[in-house]
């Protein structure tokens, strides 16, 4: 017969009986005897086949059928993962054309691929779970890519969509006033993913490329979700940036899950009683008093305390490491600062 043989140990080639036979025709007469065992190399991975009904076998690497395109496997032994061939023969191309025919379904495959963060169109040529034609399509049917699209974002997370730090702030905004308030609109993670056909599906018809998702701004599409009615409470209940007393327009960092937080130099508060506070007046921001050099020095969300108490010890250290800026005693009556002050004498 022309079959090989796989020997049971592990040889630079398979050996067996054979005869003076022409191997293709053996491949041929077996593919008819057992058309569900008809095996493809996997793609760069030489001795790892695919089988017609799916199911994964395996030759050593340095085994002579090793890297033949196509086999026919006679006998198997699929106790393990991955069935290990025990006796194949190699199948020709023509031959498998005409084993196949009839039998090859072709379909176009439209879908989301992870590693392009992109949607692809190909015309493929399938006979049970092997590829015989993969053929790239130009544009796909919109509707089709937009599906794809969705479930792969849906599958992969929103982080494969291109935030901008506008949209990366928008969205902590109204992540935070959700928490105080759950009539504003849910962003988090899971919401967002469980709406992606009405948020973000308009914006993906037609887009299919990287290069188009990634030109997606996300800030206004998001913006969106806010009712027009609530657009104004928006800024004045979840401010970007707070003005302190020095003059200085201070950006609000809201990505802390904690509650937002201003990092400010404490000389810029001089004056300002109590904490400022957002959301209302509901919440007061945590401040990160920072020394002139924007080093951390004290964290509170209570200010008028800080004043009272921390801050004579704060003022004490201050003073050693920062000679040329003022540091008054009484930090309610000074003037806000934002860099050295001459002291009064």
């Amino acid at each position: 017969h022309c079959a090989a043989a796989i020997p049971q140990q592990k040889p630079p080639r398979l050996s067996g009986p054979r005869e003076a036979a022409d191997p293709a025709a053996a491949g041929a007469v077996l593919a008819l005897a057992y058309p569900d065992r008809i095996a493809q190399l996997r793609p760069g991975q030489p001795g790892r086949f695919l089988l017609r009904n799916g199911r994964g076998a395996m030759l050593l690497p340095g085994q002579t059928l090793a890297r033949e395109p196509f086999l026919v496997v006679a006998s198997l032994d699929d106790a393990g993962a991955e069935g290990r061939i025990l006796v194949a023969a190699p199948l020709a191309e023509t031959e498998l054309a005409r084993v196949a025919e009839g039998h090859v379904v072709e379909e176009e495959v439209v879908e989301w691929r992870s590693v392009l963060r992109a949607v692809t169109a190909r015309r493929v040529s399938r006979l049970g779970a092997l590829i015989l034609a993969d053929r790239s399509l130009g544009t796909p049917d919109p509707e089709r890519a937009l599906r794809a699209a969705l479930a792969g974002i849906r599958k992969d997370g929103l982080a494969v969509l291109p935030w901008s730090d506008a949209a990366n702030t928008f969205r902590a905004r109204v992540r935070f006033l959700h928490r105080v308030d759950p009539s504003w609109p849910d962003v988090s993670d899971e919401a967002l993913l469980a709406t992606l056909e009405g948020w973000l599906g308009p914006h993906l018809y037609g887009r299919w490329r990287r290069s188009e998702l990634e030109r997606l701004d996300l800030a206004p599409i998001l913006g969106a979700l806010i009712p027009r009615n609530r657009r104004n409470d928006l800024d004045r209940e979840a401010p970007e940036r707070i003005t302190v007393p020095s003059g200085s327009q201070i950006v609000v960092n809201y990505a802390d899950p904690a509650g937002p937080v201003l990092a400010v130099r404490l000389q810029e508060l001089f004056g300002q009683r109590e904490s400022p506070r957002i959301a209302g007046g509901r919440v007061p921001l945590t401040l990160h008093l920072l020394s002139p050099a924007y080093r951390p020095v004290q964290v509170t969300q209570d200010l008028a305390g800080f004043w009272a108490t921390a801050y004579f010890e704060v003022r004490k250290e201050l003073r050693g490491r920062y000679p040329k800026h003022h540091w008054p005693e009484n930090p309610l009556e000074a003037e806000a600062v934002r860099g050295p002050k001459r002291r009064r004498p």
